[in-house]
């Protein structure tokens, strides 16, 4: 990876101090060696003239469904459950490893053009050696798994309905083959789809499972009041009661939503560590709800934030889900609600909590994993500059058009715009192809 020095840059750094700094970053290898003015560094392979510009984190967006990009505009206009069972789910069925890999690539390349650098991300059932595949060749930091379904009946596609043991298997299979790849650069997680969806038996053996790897558990909760009603027919408890009850809770789970909960639930997740991923876009446009995320800080339950999925967001923008997370609170809890920095926090260091590497990334410090991003502020819609807070002007003004260059574990994935990891045309290109044989094989118009 060689050496890089970025050179009179803004750089907002979110260590503990949350310092904002003018001046020098050096990067070795895959390490923030150095920052400060006027650096020197006996050795550098790259020099990034940084005047004017902005670093910041790199984002860390906790709830993302790669498998899915494919789907953008396929599923407009529906709540949740009818989202699942009349388009995601018959289009997840229809997947083959092409068209797996070509919709991870996809997603990557608008994660990386917009500053996201680490995801936690969800597949479907079957073939997720290609998404993982599609990861590796990228350069992204990214914890990910196959989603696990294994509940009979109801309208899950047959395709989508697994054995038990076949399921918990190849998870482990992909665990084996996949975590610590690069240097820890990609990391397993096992991913039971939602309680609807799985058996006690898959949950309480991913519990087991999730303790003996010393992994992630990723998942969705509490999205929806249908789906409550369903988890509290077949359980007789709440959707965080249940999880509680079976063990699943603790700070080794991810979950996604957490939009209808009560105070019991909210006690749950923070006396258990548990990390909610926010997911204001999605939560929005499946009609949802509105998570109540002033209430869960309150709390101190532990925050970050995801884009979820292209079809039920339309895009993967973490800027986009900065704004809509201050903003949709201000209505109900007042104008001081959700401030910038707070959102921001979310967006970096609380998902490095989330993912539990807050000792390397999610900050820009000596010593911490070189995850960043460059940001062009000089524009129309990010002025005037003076006396405005930076961090105001990235949460409330900026744009994904605004990020220059992408950086990830010191390798330039993207500069000036160009992907260096993977070639444009060509995805865009295979993409098309791809969703052209789902839909014709899976009926969807």
């Amino acid at each position: 990876m060689g050496s890089i020095l970025i050179k009179n840059a803004e750089i907002i750094t979110m260590n503990q101090a949350e310092e904002i700094l003018i001046g020098d970053l050096w990067i070795e290898n895959d390490i923030i060696r150095e920052i400060g003015p006027d650096l020197l560094p006996d050795q550098v392979d790259q020099v990034i003239d940084a005047t004017g510009r902005t670093v910041i984190p790199g984002f860390i967006q906790t709830h993302i469904h790669l498998c899915q990009t494919l789907f953008r505009g396929k599923a407009d206009d529906l709540e949740l459950m009818d989202w699942l069972r009349k388009r995601i789910w018959p289009l997840e069925a229809a997947h083959d490893e092409e068209s797996i890999y070509y919709s991870a690539l996809l997603g990557i390349g608008e994660l990386i053009q917009s500053g996201t650098t680490t995801i936690v991300d969800m597949e479907t059932v079957k073939h997720t050696d290609s998404a993982f595949q599609a990861i590796a060749q990228s350069g992204i930091r990214a914890l990910s798994g196959k989603v696990m379904m294994d509940q009979k009946g109801g309208d899950t596609p047959a395709v989508m309905q697994e054995d038990t043991a076949a399921s918990l298997q190849e998870s482990v299979d992909l665990l084996e083959k996949w975590h610590d790849y690069d240097n820890g650069r990609i990391r397993y997680a096992f991913s039971p789809r939602f309680v609807v969806s799985c058996t006690e038996q898959l949950l309480t053996e991913v519990r087991d499972l999730s303790a003996k790897y010393n992994v992630m558990v990723h998942t969705h909760a509490s999205e929806n009041r249908g789906e409550i009603e369903i988890v509290q027919a077949n359980t007789g408890m709440r959707n965080i009661v249940y999880l509680d009850h079976i063990g699943l809770a603790n700070d080794r789970l991810i979950l996604a939503h957490c939009i209808w909960l009560d105070d019991e639930e909210k006690r749950i997740l923070r006396d258990r560590g548990v990390h909610v991923s926010h997911c204001p876009g999605s939560n929005l446009k499946l009609a949802s709800g509105i998570a109540d995320t002033p209430g869960l800080l309150d709390w101190n339950v532990s925050l970050s934030l995801g884009a979820d999925g292209a079809p039920c967001n339309n895009n993967l923008d973490m800027f986009n889900e900065m704004r809509l997370a201050a903003l949709i609170q201000k209505p109900h809890h007042g104008p001081t609600a959700m401030d910038a920095k707070t959102v921001f926090r979310m967006a970096t260091i609380g998902g490095a909590k989330a993912v539990g590497m807050e000792d390397q990334i999610g900050s820009l410090e000596v010593g911490k994993k070189a995850d960043l991003a460059i940001l062009n502020l000089y524009n129309f819609h990010t002025f005037p500059s003076f006396d405005v807070d930076p961090i105001s002007r990235i949460v409330y003004s900026a744009t994904r058009a605004d990020v220059e260059t992408t950086i990830i574990g010191g390798q330039v994935v993207m500069q000036g715009g160009i992907m260096k990891t993977l070639d444009k045309d060509t995805v865009l290109r295979e993409s098309d192809h791809s969703i052209r044989r789902l839909l014709k094989r899976s009926a969807i118009s």
